[in-house]
């Protein structure tokens, strides 16, 4: 009896069951350790609800990326690399973000029905193992929602002690978790708005820093002054890629565009869409940024440090400062609160998303699966917010040091996910073309494939394990080793105990399922992309940034 409910689990993974219907409801196999003694090993689920716009995924794949990482951290990179240090470590790692985005993008705009994305694609085109590790590694990677949090209680306490930062986190850990509990719609729209906010806050901080620097604010024109004293890099080479991973870690959030894609209206439209303006949009909301902060602040600048994760001292305030705008300090510090509050909803959205996939793949308990009335995973909700109320706790002791500790293991299993991301594209591809199937017929394609992968999934490798020399130099530094490398272990440790439990094998490639989990194009599609064609010249262009 054992032995045919293992191979009846093993021709469904194989082959998962999944409906192309206008509900987009979905049915996979189950592992039986998870469904209470059901002899069957395909379930019906409950349907997601494509309640996201076009303007909803544009703004969801910007604003999950713009956040404590960008305002916070981006004058420490500074301080560490130099101005053009930083600025060579920004622009390698957004050519990377992109080029993973393509790879990404080009899957879930093929399978746009499958929640959970590309731990669900490792899965399906790679091995099973994989996808049990990533997907893990992926929701693990959602301390994160534990990051903002601490962030949270240390921005408001610039202003005034008011209560202890356990409490902020849980005020704040409530909310978040009311929003992903009503549905996505909600949670859509309240991206949209934190996602403007931050977006004109970055507009106006450009137009202030290039008063600074030219003199039109302040008291002297700057120019490229601090590149030559103080200097232009700090530590040289080993500087630049010492800010690598830091530099990631201001990135990490794009990938949620290719989350969303079940919940979205049109994705084989509004998702390729939204990858394709992630290139301008680097480029204006990171390099531009990170160009002119290094034009406008030396990098021997004190506050430039910011060792307590003071907004008061964040670079951007002191750009306000430098033109004369004192209460630029008050403004900053409310935009920055808004962004890792925006950031923790991101993080606990894709959590629950990627735990709910989890169980309907077969890879956690099956009630993790379900949806409430509103089409939110609510006990993926839940489970995944307890990494939230351990930030509580974790807040008491110390909120500063906590997010030292977030930010290591936040910062290396994003990696992990992107170099994930990037070797299981190689993989679809070889399978997609053994096939026979006409490349053609993608509705996204990859960028320069396969240069895109290869180039995106050997950087990430290659900051994985480079990024923690600082713990053995001058001398060995156990401590900061831990710091540097803890975040590796989940991954590795759910890949060898599912392979070894489970002795999955590597999906062969005339064997891969292309078929299955597919959405044809509707008529409420084409009345949709009509409805964006028809839209006034100064809507394009507003969209285009927003």
């Amino acid at each position: 009896m054992i032995n045919e409910k293992l191979n009846r689990l093993e021709e469904g993974s194989k082959r998962p069951s999944y409906t192309n219907e206008k509900t987009d409801s979905y049915s996979g196999p189950i592992d039986p350790s998870f469904t209470s003694g059901r002899d069957d090993s395909v379930v019906e689920f409950e349907p997601l609800k494509r309640g996201l716009d076009a303007r909803h995924i544009q703004m969801i794949s910007l604003g999950g990326a713009i956040g404590t990482g960008l305002f916070l951290n981006s004058g420490q990179n500074i301080a560490a690399a130099g101005p053009a240090g930083a600025l060579i470590a920004y622009c390698v790692v957004g050519f990377m973000v992109f080029c993973i985005m393509t790879c990404l993008g080009e899957m879930a705009t093929f399978l746009p029905a499958v929640s959970g994305s590309f731990n669900h694609y490792a899965s399906r085109f790679v091995d099973p193992a994989l996808g049990f590790a990533l997907g893990w590694n992926y929701w693990f990677s959602g301390v994160t929602i534990a990051t903002e949090l601490s962030a949270s209680a240390t921005i408001i306490n610039w202003w005034k002690p008011i209560m202890p930062d356990a409490a902020w986190s849980v005020i704040f850990l409530v909310m978040i978790v009311a929003i992903n509990l009503v549905g996505v719609r909600v949670y859509g729209e309240l991206e949209y708005w934190f996602a403007l906010l931050k977006i004109l806050i970055v507009f106006v901080f450009v137009i202030i820093a290039i008063c600074v620097t030219s003199g039109g604010l302040g008291d002297k024109v700057i120019g490229f002054s601090y590149w030559k004293d103080p200097g232009a890099f700090v530590d040289g080479g080993v500087g630049t890629i010492s800010v690598l991973l830091s530099a990631g870690f201001s990135f990490l959030g794009t990938e949620i565009v290719g989350v969303t894609a079940a919940e979205a209206k049109n994705p084989s439209k509004t998702v390729p869409k939204a990858i394709r303006n992630t290139f301008w949009r680097i480029i204006f909301f990171y390099i531009v940024t990170i160009f002119l902060l290094g034009l406008c602040i030396p990098n021997n600048d004190p506050n430039l440090i910011n060792d307590a994760d003071d907004p008061a001292t964040a670079s951007f305030t002191l750009v306000f400062i430098l033109g004369g705008i004192d209460a630029g300090a008050h403004v900053i510090n409310a935009i920055v609160l808004s962004s890792v509050l925006s950031a923790a909803n991101s993080s606990l959205y894709t959590c629950a998303r990627t735990l709910m996939a989890l169980a309907r793949d077969g890879h956690a308990p099956l009630f993790l699966a379900r949806t409430n009335r509103y089409g939110a995973p609510h006990y993926a909700v839940f489970i995944s917010s307890i990494i939230g109320f351990a930030c509580v706790f974790a807040s008491i002791y110390s909120a500063s040091a906590a997010f030292l500790w977030f930010l290591s293991i936040t910062a290396v299993t994003g990696f992990i996910g992107w170099c994930g991301i990037s070797f299981v594209q190689l993989r679809f591809r070889m399978a997609y073309v053994k096939q026979g199937r006409d490349i053609a017929d993608l509705p996204y394609r990859c960028w320069l494939y396969p240069f895109s992968p290869i180039f995106s999934g050997v950087l990430c490798l290659l900051i994985i394990l480079g990024q923690g020399y600082t713990a053995f130099t001058p001398k060995f530094d156990g401590t900061q080793f831990v710091i540097n490398y803890i975040g590796i272990l989940p991954v590795i440790f759910c890949y060898v105990i599912y392979k070894f439990i489970r002795k999955t094998k590597v999906v062969p490639l005339d064997e891969v399922d292309f078929d299955t989990g597919r959405v044809d194009r509707t008529e409420e599609d084409d009345e949709e992309e009509q409805k964006e064609g028809a839209k006034p010249w100064y809507l394009k262009i507003m969209h285009f940034f927003a």
